[in-house]
């Protein structure tokens, strides 16, 4: 662990705060005239994407997730880049073995250098000695997470015993991740301490959310208690449901005498470029929330509870939303308290839901839970289930044609020749895995890269006026006249 008063950061702007703010919808153009701003900053990473945003940026951003990772590496060149992901590259599924190295190797060779990795459940055993296998293997630094909850089952003692067995699990460096920004400061006084006890040698660093208000405050305790490396973002993509400001987490950690290893001025216009693409776009702007203590009672994620007022107002439902959210309180006490993050907190809410609009619980169960119940998430996992919803779901039709299900593992020639055969490209085989849909990418390549909209830095704002006024369809003719300058434009 770093000595002394240093304190270092990763940046988790690009990633967990696209993601939390602006529903993923950042393009590659709005991200590389700033990308070498953010190399100059000193960051010890960088985080750029998920797998799991595959989908979305292909079909939604229609961008090419593998050309994004290889333009910024060519401009980010002095900080590693980062990506963030489950056991899975296709966000919940279980992906056969020479896929997953395959995987790995191809974020090496196009500019990948670390790996911040997450089991759902703290179940280091299940699926995690293989990704940090073939993560290594290929050259690439794994950052595993320590997730947080609340439940009876995860007490000091469960954190104690998860902390010493995620240093032995041959990961570079652990990650303390409170996806639900659930700590409070006395939480994380208490906890802290207990998992440096039993982490060894291993570097430790402090990932949460603003959901409540309290990260900002949970930072600055992690740094007091010794933790060395924070994950922050920049505005406007910190606070919200994201990672607190850098720049307010600097500032107080200097007036705690800690030296933060980091050099913000080149942030700024990084700033200054979000909030023109935020102010051009209408997308949103982080901001501090206020506290909400429900957020400690149902733990659902923020996106998720979006997702289920999306739904239930496509079916006319929207007002069953408080009894869905109770709902989920039941499903995720019956199911032995998983940690409401992806995909258990999907998978919580879809049943929550199921059982409301049906009008009897666990009538209809999501074969997510079946598979959960069956011990695909681990045994643990599925040993905490309460015993009659295990009967019940032991004995459902659709519990006895997944039984024998095993998860495949065909060869990679055997996948290559699925997916179009020897011809094939590596990436363009994980492309078309992950987004299971040729058509989604043949519509993503119709249009390039130059074709989009760019995003420059926002300089002049004259310049600005006059190139935004030049985009307006029908435009033939307009004058600015401004302090003494007279600018006509005509064609």
């Amino acid at each position: 662990m770093t000595a002394g008063t240093d304190i270092h950061f990763v940046d988790t702007t690009l990633r967990d705060g696209n993601q939390s703010l602006w529903a993923l919808l950042m393009s590659t153009n709005m991200i590389l005239p700033i990308a070498s701003r953010l190399d100059e900053a000193g960051y010890s990473a960088i985080e750029i994407m998920a797998p799991a945003h595959f989908k979305t940026i292909v079909r939604d951003v229609r961008d090419d997730p593998w050309e994004r990772i290889r333009q910024a590496s060519r401009l980010i060149t002095k900080t590693p880049l980062a990506v963030m992901q489950q056991c899975s590259i296709t966000g919940f599924g279980i992906v056969p073995q020479c896929l997953v190295k395959l995987w790995m190797e191809r974020l090496a060779a196009n500019g990948v250098r670390r790996l911040h990795l997450m089991e759902a459940s703290n179940d280091y055993s299940l699926r995690v000695p293989d990704y940090i296998k073939f993560a290594k293997a290929a050259g690439i630094e794994v950052n595993l997470a320590l997730i947080y909850s609340i439940s009876p089952k995860h007490t000091e003692a469960y954190y104690a015993t998860k902390a010493a067995e995620a240093a032995a699990s041959g990961a570079d460096s652990v990650f303390l991740k409170d996806p639900g920004g659930l700590l409070t400061p006395e939480r994380t006084r208490a906890l802290v301490p207990v998992i440096l006890s039993h982490i060894g040698d291993s570097p430790i660093e402090f990932h949460s959310h603003c959901t409540t208000g309290l990260a900002p405050l949970c930072y600055l305790e992690a740094a007091r208690l010794g933790i060395r490396t924070l994950h922050t973002a920049i505005p406007p993509l910190a606070n919200g449901a994201g990672q607190p400001s850098v720049f307010n987490i600097a500032s107080n950690l200097r007036h705690l005498g800690f030296e933060p290893h980091m050099d913000e001025s080149p942030l700024a216009a990084v700033t200054d470029h979000f909030e023109f693409i935020a102010r051009r776009e209408g997308r949103p702007i982080g901001s501090p929330l206020e506290y909400d203590h429900y957020q400690y009672i149902h733990q659902i994620p923020g996106g998720v509870i979006s997702n289920l007022r999306r739904q239930l107002a496509q079916l006319k439902l929207l007002d069953r939303l408080p009894q869905v959210i109770d709902e989920c309180i039941r499903v995720r006490k019956d199911f032995g308290y998983p940690i409401m993050v992806t995909p258990f907190s999907q998978f919580v809410a879809t049943q929550a839901s199921i059982n409301v609009v049906v009008g009897e619980r666990y009538k209809q169960v999501v074969d997510d839970l079946i598979y959960y119940a069956l011990g695909f998430w681990g045994q643990d996992a599925a040993s905490s289930i309460d015993p009659e919803v295990m009967d019940t779901i032991m004995s459902l039709p659709r519990t006895k044609e997944l039984r024998d299900w095993e998860p495949p593992e065909p060869s990679l020639d055997q996948v290559r020749a699925q997916f179009g055969g020897t011809g094939l490209s590596d990436d363009e085989l994980l492309l078309r895995y992950i987004i299971g849909s040729d058509e989604d990418i043949r519509m993503m390549r119709g249009v390039g890269l130059d074709a989009k909209p760019q995003y420059t830095s926002p300089g002049s704002p004259l310049v600005t006026l006059i190139s935004e006024a030049l985009k307006v369809s029908g435009t033939r003719y307009f004058s600015v006249n401004t302090k003494g300058i007279h600018i006509e434009v005509g064609h």
